[in-house]
């Protein structure tokens, strides 16, 4: 089961709205649905919420924004992490993800870091590569030159749409998650919308006798 849910993202006003903070943004999602809010936590360098009755679950989960900026946030992490010894194939982290379009997602057990600083972090600091990932698209400006100023910048407002609609159907899988079916929830993320039922046929008009055709 997943017992720590981490979204990446980087603190300050200046960077709420913007592609790199698509894991912050997941969380806000998830503390709703949950009805807490994340608190400053000094020990653990970020914002915790602690829900002690998840559904599903038989323990406490929490849920963390690092505050240390994303190429520290395996410093945040590992500090929560270790101090209520849970695992990293209990962790899971939300994360914008360079490959993949607005619109989709994928969610995945350890695995590379991709050039990530987040992840990066994080496996260092955990000494492992084994946690929960879920790659929330974002899309690629085309130039790796360019990519440090896209991922600071906001996206606009149709790409932010598609980002919100994967977060929302990602809630979905939330439980699954909790209660160790792991594999469920990653049919759920995965799953394509059902294609569209086509038009029926407009029913051909009737035939008029050739007896009442001589009447008229």
């Amino acid at each position: 089961m997943i017992r720590l849910f981490v979204g990446l993202g980087n603190p300050g006003h200046e960077y709420e709205q913007t592609r790199h903070n698509a894991g912050f943004w997941w969380i806000d999602a998830l503390a709703r649905g949950l009805n807490v809010q994340p608190r400053p936590e000094s020990s653990y360098f970020g914002l915790v919420a602690r829900v002690n009755n998840a559904p599903g679950t038989d323990g406490p989960i929490w849920l963390l924004q690092p505050m240390t900026y994303m190429n520290l946030s395996g410093k945040s992490v590992a500090a929560l992490a270790r101090f209520f010894k849970i695992a990293p194939e209990e962790i899971l982290a939300i994360h914008d993800e360079l490959d993949i379009e607005p619109g989709q997602m994928k969610f995945k057990q350890g695995g590379g870091n991709g050039g990530h600083n987040g992840l990066k972090d994080m496996q260092a600091q955990l000494g492992s590569a084994n946690f929960w990932r879920l790659r929330l698209g974002i899309g690629h400006p085309g130039i790796k030159a360019e990519v440090s100023g896209y991922v600071l910048r906001r996206p606009p407002i149709a790409e932010r749409q598609l980002i919100e609609d994967c977060i929302q159907k990602s809630m979905d899988a939330v439980p699954q998650m909790l209660s160790g079916q792991l594999d469920k929830a990653m049919t759920k993320i995965h799953a394509k919308p059902p294609r569209p039922k086509p038009p029926k046929p407009e029913p051909k008009p009737e035939a008029i006798p050739a007896s009442k055709e001589a009447e008229s």
